[in-house]
């Protein structure tokens, strides 16, 4: 995520003084219900799984879900591209991709302080 759309939502939220209520109980619970409302988008969707000409829908309630990630990473001190390439590293060695050990190699060593990695990739 850019620098700037990251400092655009904290923006918005210091501008209103809304910093005092997001505590990581709230703002967890704010995910969760944000998350909740993008799920009720595909509700009795039947075999249209997509949900095509919902996108707009979609686009919202996903940008909510975003916005309240972004607080939470700034209220621990969380840069948002590491914890996602530590998780991206972590999940590829948990779930290797067939054939392509040293694309999680890759991935490890783009995340400080990894070291760890398929013995036929070092």
């Amino acid at each position: 995520m850019k620098a700037e759309t990251i400092q655009a939502v904290l923006d918005f939220r210091d501008q209103r003084d809304w910093r005092q209520f997001h505590t990581p109980k709230d703002l967890a619970l704010s995910i969760v219900l944000e998350a909740a409302e993008l799920l009720e988008v595909f509700q009795w969707s039947g075999s249209d799984v997509r949900c095509a000409g919902r996108d707009a829908r979609v686009r919202e309630e996903l940008a909510d879900v975003l916005c309240y990630c972004v607080s939470m990473a700034d209220v621990y001190g969380f840069d948002l591209d590491e914890i996602i390439l530590e998780k991206v590293a972590k999940n590829a060695e948990k779930y290797p991709a067939r054939g392509d050990a040293c694309v999680r190699r890759a991935l490890c060593v783009a995340v400080s302080g990894c070291i760890s990695f398929p013995a036929a990739c070092r």
